[in-house]
């Protein structure tokens, strides 16, 4: 996965940069979306995999995608095919979807409570976040009644567990030692 991910940064970072220049984000990352579902096809995979000449690559799979890729489009294709790198499509589209994200200050954070929350708890939880990690927030709510109560809470690498089930654990823990 980490070899996927080395390959691919290279162009998506230049596939973003170049988008900023354009002005063009959101084309470029609905785009980047459909030649990655493309690219994710179990018959193109092996196709991709089989194929000898990137030119009848390049060209069948600018086909496919007919007027969902623009010029540019096309041509990040054509080098791809050349490099023998279509496959990382998926991984660069999630890349540049991430580079989006960043230059939009925008985080998702995964919310699990005890019982489903209602929209001013969400409306408080989101101005409360926003203003820690300073980014616009983005919640995804779940339900967990096995935390018997309070909120887990993971943004990115942050993990905040408010649960009384994680505290219980704790002190058992502490009574234990």
């Amino acid at each position: 996965m980490s070899q996927l991910t080395t390959a691919a940064r290279p162009y998506a970072l230049a596939a973003f940069d170049f988008a900023v220049e354009k002005s063009s984000i959101d084309e470029w990352q609905a785009m980047l979306f459909f030649a990655a579902q493309v690219a994710s096809d179990e018959k193109m995979h092996q196709f991709l995999a089989g194929a000898d000449a990137a030119s009848k690559v390049a060209t069948m799979f600018n086909s496919i995608c007919g007027d969902q890729l623009d010029t540019h489009g096309q041509n990040l294709v054509k080098i791809l095919a050349e490099n023998n790198r279509l496959a990382l499509l998926p991984e660069i589209s999630k890349m540049f979807n991430a580079c989006k994200v960043e230059r939009e200050k925008q985080i998702n954070v995964d919310v699990t409570s005890a019982t489903k929350l209602d929209a001013a708890q969400k409306k408080n939880l989101s101005k409360a976040l926003e203003k820690r990690f300073d980014r616009k927030v983005y919640l995804n709510c779940s339900v967990d009644p096995s935390i018997i109560a309070g909120l887990i809470i993971k943004a990115g690498d942050t993990v905040i567990d408010g649960s009384v089930n994680s505290q219980l654990n704790r002190l058992n823990d502490a009574l234990q030692a």
